[in-house]
This record gives structure tokens, sequence and C-alpha cells, in this order.
């Protein structure tokens, strides 16, 4: 009888094997099997321990489908040498998936993308195997999954949702993508939302940001656990309620809200959440001038983030004004609301590492239900020349080589305190590139296509 990891192994070797012998004409379902039996294993020994459940899932699934079939008990396998040492396997690809790669490379296929799929499943449903996933066994996954991708670079193999556009160096283009961030507004006002998108797709769409690794690792480990709950509720198992409350803390500019809209959309995909909006609110949309207004105004915001994520930016401004602030009401109502709808909200308050302390610690309900903090760094130097040349090459222009050393230097010299801006700082440098190069050519009679897509070190100023 199938176990819990009955179909996905089946998926794997079945889909894996297809497409290896539509390569060479032959059957590889054996070798499929134990690639499968060895991923299983990998996760499970994630952690250093392996308990009876696990024990018994690898045997009513892997077990039975070795050459020879492996018929023992639970303990005997834990004696013996089946399940030890399988760490090392998800460190490096593997021949199955080097021949997939290859020949993705020769002719454009998509085969290692199939292997990635059916093996991520495979390792979130071993991982679902215990009621509560072991934090070594998420990082397990998430290190199987960055060896995999980083094969697929360098191979320049397009990684699952992402399109076959590369940047030159080879690496992951920016995706593109239909907003789904809004500013605040009525439910009446939202826009329509777009098509449900595969997480794989969000998450390339998150691996291909600059910097933020600590951020997206984080947003992986998430989407990991949430991915492993469903699985279990849909076996019937019993799940955990795992929080997608979290609090963003950081300079403005550093990528906050773009992190919050990917994350939407993946609780979307994950069928966590009904919509996968994003509403963006700050203090001066939720708190109102008069006695029993606040709680009103703030309950109108968040009915519009339902099915959805809130964000409120600066939130520890609701908490500023002393204790007979209204801001207060504005927490007190948000607190209620988010135990009233825990199953289909998503709340992400942001600022400044300090006061947002400092707002958590204003209602116990607060700490109680914000349990992840994703702290978002200043850009580095050189991730900041980045962003501008993705900002650039998305409207057609570029630097030349004077003008990035002048981009550099006008980077280095803005002050990196509180409340520097980051990429809003980049942007306003980008735009103000654009107004000094149009009058650079202002006096050029018909200027080539060269010289309207240029930036020059003179058109790079301080902002």
């Amino acid at each position: 009888m199938s176990g819990a990891l009955g179909k996905y192994v089946s998926a794997f070797t079945d889909g894996v094997e297809a497409q290896l012998s539509a390569l060479s004409g032959k059957t590889h379902r054996q070798e499929c099997i134990v690639e499968a039996g060895n991923l299983v294993a990998a996760i499970l020994a994630g952690d250093g321990r392996l308990t009876t459940t696990e024990l018994e899932a690898w045997l009513a699934d892997v077990g039975p489908n070795l050459e020879p079939p492996v018929f023992i008990t639970p303990q005997q396998l834990r004696q013996s040498d089946l399940l030890t040492d399988k760490q090392q396997w998800l460190t490096g690809a593997t021949t199955l998936f080097d021949l997939l790669l290859k020949a993705d490379a020769r002719d454009g296929g998509r085969r290692a993308n199939t292997y990635y799929e059916l093996a991520l499943k495979l390792a979130h449903a071993t991982a679902a195997i215990d009621l509560v996933p072991s934090p070594d066994e998420i990082t397990a996954i998430d290190r199987f999954r960055t060896m995999l991708l980083t094969a697929m670079d360098s191979h320049r193999v397009p990684r699952p949702g992402q399109s076959v556009t590369t940047t030159s160096a080879g690496g992951p283009a920016t995706p593109t993508s239909t907003p789904t961030s809004t500013p605040t507004t009525t439910p009446a006002l939202l826009p329509p939302l777009p098509p449900k998108r595969p997480v794989e797709e969000l998450l390339a769409e998150l691996d291909a940001l600059i910097g933020l690794d600590h951020v997206k690792t984080e947003v992986r480990r998430l989407t990991s656990l949430l991915r492993i709950q469903r699985l279990r509720a849909e076996h019937d198992l019993p799940v955990i309620e795992t929080s997608r409350h979290l609090v963003f803390v950081g300079n403005p500019g550093t990528g906050k809200t773009t992190v919050a809209r990917l994350l939407s959309q993946i609780y979307r995909s994950l069928d966590v959440a009904s919509k996968g909006h994003l509403v963006e609110t700050d203090r001066a949309d939720l708190v109102a001038g008069f006695v029993g207004q606040t709680a009103a105004k703030t309950h109108t915001i968040l009915e519009s983030a339902l099915g959805g994520t809130v964000l409120i930016d600066e939130a520890y401004a609701l908490a500023r004004g002393g204790e007979n602030d209204f801001g207060r009401e504005a927490i007190d109502t948000l607190v209620k609301f988010m135990e009233d709808h825990r199953d289909d909200l998503s709340v992400v308050i942001a600022g400044y590492p300090t006061e947002m302390q400092e707002l958590i610690d204003t209602n116990p309900g607060l700490e109680s239900r914000f349990a992840r903090t994703l702290e978002f760094p200043d850009y580095t130097t050189g991730e900041l020349v980045g962003i501008f040349d993705g900002m650039s090459a998305k409207q057609e222009y570029h630097l030349d080589a004077t003008a990035h050393q002048r981009l550099r230097a006008v980077i280095e010299a803005e002050p990196r305190g509180r409340g520097f801006g980051n990429a809003r700082f980049v942007r306003n440098v980008f735009e103000q590139s654009i107004s000094m190069q149009a009058v650079r050519l202002a006096d050029v009679l018909r200027p080539d296509v060269t010289q309207l897509t240029t930036l020059e070190a003179a058109d790079i100023e301080p902002v």
C-alpha cells in the first residue's frame, strides 16, 4: 500500500524516466527510483535524526521499489547504512540531472525544469511527514534548490518560471510581472486581479532581485513551510498554523514593498490567500482626528486587504502619540481584525528597527502575532550601480565607462545614515541624469540612436 510519499516518488520516477528515455531510447526506471530514494534520505537526514514515522515512509514508498527490494523493520533501517551520509547528495548535481542539463543546453529544452519541479515536490512531501518540519530540513531543501538553480545557470538553462531571455552575463534576467500593489483604497476601487502565477515563477522573480540574500532565504523558508503544511492538509494530516504576519525593518528604498508584493502573490499561489493583492497604507490613512472615527477608518482599510496582504509603512508612528493618541485605537483594531480574519489576511508592518520594537512592545497581541522579523540592509555601492543599470536597461539607456565611474563616485559620496534612500536615491539620480542628457543634446540637430541612449559622466550629478 502506498504511503505518504507514494504519489510523489511515482511522479518523480515517471517524469524523470520519461525525459531520460526520450534521450537514450532505453529505460532508466531503476536509476530514477534510486535517485528518488536518495533525495528522500537526504532530506530525512537533514536534521541528523530519523523518526519512526520517517523510516516507515521510506520503507513503504522507496524500499519495495528498489532492486532488490528492501523489506526490513524501521529499527533495522535505522541501524543500517541505507540512509547514512546522504546529506552530501544535496550539494552537487547528480549524473541524471547533469544529463538533462546538458541536453537542454544543446537544444533549448526544459528537461531540467521537469526534474527540478518534481524533485522539489518530493522534497517538500518528505519534510511534511513530521507534524513540525525541523529548521534543518527546511534549510536542506533550500540548499538543494539553490544547487539545482546554480547548475542551471552554469549551463545557461532557464530556471523554472524564467523566460528564455538572459542577461549578457548569463545570469537570470529580471522578470516582468503585472503589479498587484495598490495604494490605500476602498474595496470598490481595487483594480482587477491578474491571473494567479506559479510559485516557482514568483520565486524566480524573488531570486532575480539584487542583494537581499537573507530576506530571500527567509521568504523561501516560509514558502517551504506553507507548502509542507498544505501537503499535510491534502493527506488529512494534522497541521500547525504558520504565521504569515511579518515585520520588515530597514531604511527606505530597500525593497520592502517589492518583497511584500511577491509574498502576497506567493500566498495566493499556495492557496493560503484568496486574492493575493497588496494594500499599502500608513498612519495617515488609519488614524482619524476625532473620537470614534479611527476604528472605522482602520477597519475599512483592513477590509480592503482581505484575501491579500496589507503593508503598513512606518507603522511605529501608530504608537508615537502617547496614551491618549488615537493611534492606539488603530493598533487595537488591527489586533482584533487579525484575530477575526486569521485565515484570509496577512499583515506586514515596516519601519526602522528600534522604533518597530517599541511598537511591538505597546501591545501583547502584536508580539504574539508577529513572529518573524526580516531585516532589509542598505544596498552596497555595487548593488546600487546594478539597480541603476537595471533601470537604465528597462528604459533603453546605458552608461559609458566614464559614466559608470562617475555614478560610483556619486553613490559613495551620499551619506549612508538613517533615512538613506537606497533604490529611491538611485532612481532620483537616474531621472535627473535623463534630464541632464536632454539638456546636453538640446543643441544637437539630429542625435542618433547611440547618442539618445547613452548616458555620459556629465549627465550623472548628485541629487
